[in-house]
């Protein structure tokens, strides 16, 4: 089966950058889109970013745009969240998702069959 794992979290001051990626496995040569998605304390789960299969087309959430990068990296199995001018309001866990392939809405939760188990951000202001 798919299996997803994130790495990359940590601890940082406001202003600073973190680079999140996302492993995946089990894929047996099926591309979708991959996405990320954050929760925080006291939050929903928030659509962070999203990239088409191929890589030509990103996505993001409007907290987040102008600041944060979406990549993949098809031939490694990997999809990379580059965080820069992190805010104290990005502290949440970050989860890794795959979409489910069909034409839903790139940014909705439930269009994502395959979910990573979290990596956490933390941005001290």
């Amino acid at each position: 089966q798919v299996r997803l794992v994130e790495s990359g979290g940590g601890s940082v001051q406001a202003g600073g950058s973190l680079r999140l990626s996302c492993a995946a496995s089990g894929l047996r040569g099926s591309i979708n889109a991959m996405g990320w998605f954050r929760l925080a304390p006291g939050k929903e789960r928030e659509f962070v970013a999203a990239i088409s299969w191929n890589g030509d087309s990103t996505y993001y959430g409007d907290s987040v745009k102008g600041r944060f990068t979406i990549s993949r990296d098809n031939a490694k199995n990997t999809v990379d969240l580059q965080m820069n001018n992190l805010k104290h309001e990005d502290t949440a866990v970050y989860y890794c998702a795959r979409h489910d392939g069909y034409a839903g809405p790139i940014y909705r939760m439930s269009e994502y069959d395959t979910w990573g188990q979290g990596t956490q951000v933390t941005v001290s202001s």
